[in-house]
């Protein structure tokens, strides 16, 4: 049986990353430990490793992303809950079983070889949800 095993990572979207790092990085501290950017995605991230997880800075990287719409229609803030899982086909299809509705029907394949999905919001209480397995 599929399950979750911890929290990957906290999105935050925002509209620019160095203003966004005068908080998380220079006010709170926390490191940068890379910027990247992720033509894949129309992305740029910036890593901040915090507790044996991450905040992600999110930037879109072209004016009619997915992000670009997200950041115009409900502003900066957090954009998602990536939560880890040792089985992410065997997750979707459990999740497909109870009537949860996902936004990915098979999952994706992402940096270094990781897999990731996305869960609707409208089945979490309003919180998009990546799953993800390294």
């Amino acid at each position: 049986m599929p399950k979750i095993t911890k929290i990957n990572h906290i999105a935050v979207a925002v509209s620019d990353i160095e203003s966004s790092l005068i908080f998380w990085r220079d006010a709170l501290g926390l490191e940068l430990a890379e910027l990247r950017d992720v033509p894949a995605e129309s992305a740029q991230i910036a890593f901040l490793p915090v507790g044996g997880t991450e905040i992600e800075l999110v930037r879109p990287t072209i004016d009619d992303s997915g992000l670009a719409k997200y950041i115009e229609k409900r502003g900066q803030g957090m954009h998602h809950l990536c939560l880890e899982t040792d089985d992410i086909e065997g997750m979707m299809a459990q999740l497909k079983e109870k009537g949860v509705q996902l936004i990915n029907e098979s999952p994706r394949m992402g940096a270094e070889g990781k897999k990731y999905a996305f869960v609707h919001p409208k089945s979490t209480g309003g919180v998009l949800v990546e799953l993800y397995q390294v």
